[in-house]
């Protein structure tokens, strides 16, 4: 168990290094702005730890945009904050060049790629639903149906405070297994660039008993897709394919519980 919280606490602490930089059709001012560097959890929201950001970037803006929505772009790409941050990273930078170098925008809002985020209380209603989906998958819906209004709020709150501690001790329930079996279904997502999420069911164990890998799980999502040199990212480590995936579930899920898995192919 120390060995297991250990490894936890390493991905709980993952940290992106973030260079932000305002559009410029949006730049109000003479000179652009200076850049804005910060390091944001690999767990965490775009929406949940860029106030800093947009304060700094306001006073360099047209009054007729002061109020309008934030968002983020990185090489022509609109980033989907509802992605965890270090999913967006993986897929986008992983790591070879950094700091990751992102835009924000003011003005011209994707409509037709991304979705609205007016408040926190969007990303939490979201933040919840993935939670509420992830149980669904491995225990029916059982632990997060039997917890009180409280312990979702201390969830949520243990996420946008990046409290480690406040944080597991009510998620430690969901990740409990009631049988040798593992969970019912593994939840999960792999994510490539300019696609939805794939998800399937997954369980942590064949019919004749043998334990489900990385592997197993990519050739029944991914057939005949995976070449030379591309690369499965997971909490952005490159995950040994022989990994059982019920232990992945268990070590290198973000907080929503599902295990966010990068195919990333090779460049060609």
């Amino acid at each position: 168990m120390a060995e297991d919280r250990e490894i936890l606490r390493e991905i709980w602490d993952g940290r992106v290094p973030v260079c932000v930089q305002l559009a410029s059709e949006d730049c109000n001012t003479l000179s652009a702005p200076d850049p804005y560097y910060l390091m944001v959890p690999r767990l965490s929201y775009f929406p949940l730890v860029m106030d800093k950001v947009r304060k700094h970037l306001l006073r360099f803006i047209p009054p007729d945009l002061q109020e309008a929505e934030m968002w983020f772009e990185c090489d022509g790409y609109p980033l989907k904050w509802h992605y965890p941050v270090g999913v967006l990273f993986d897929l986008h930078c992983g790591g070879t060049a950094l700091p990751w170098t992102i835009t924000a925008h003011f003005s011209h809002f994707p409509e037709k790629e991304l979705i609205r985020c007016p408040s926190r209380e969007v990303v939490e209603s979201q933040f919840m639903s993935s939670l509420k989906e992830a149980d669904g998958l491995k225990h029916r819906g059982q632990v997060i149906t039997n917890m009180q209004s409280k312990d979702h709020k201390q969830l949520w709150m243990g996420l946008c405070n990046d409290k480690f501690d406040q944080f597991w001790a009510i998620n430690r329930k969901l990740m409990e297994c009631c049988s040798d079996e593992g969970f019912k279904h593994i939840p999960f997502r792999l994510h490539t660039l300019y696609r939805p999420p794939i998800q399937k069911l997954i369980k942590p164990l064949t019919d004749d008993g043998r334990k489900v890998t990385l592997a197993d799980l990519l050739h029944d999502a991914l057939p005949d897709t995976i070449g030379e040199g591309d690369r499965i990212v997971i909490q952005g480590i490159e995950t040994p394919l022989d990994t059982p995936v019920q232990w992945l579930s268990e070590h290198l899920s973000h907080p929503d519980n599902f295990l966010h898995i990068s195919y990333i192919p090779a460049q060609a």
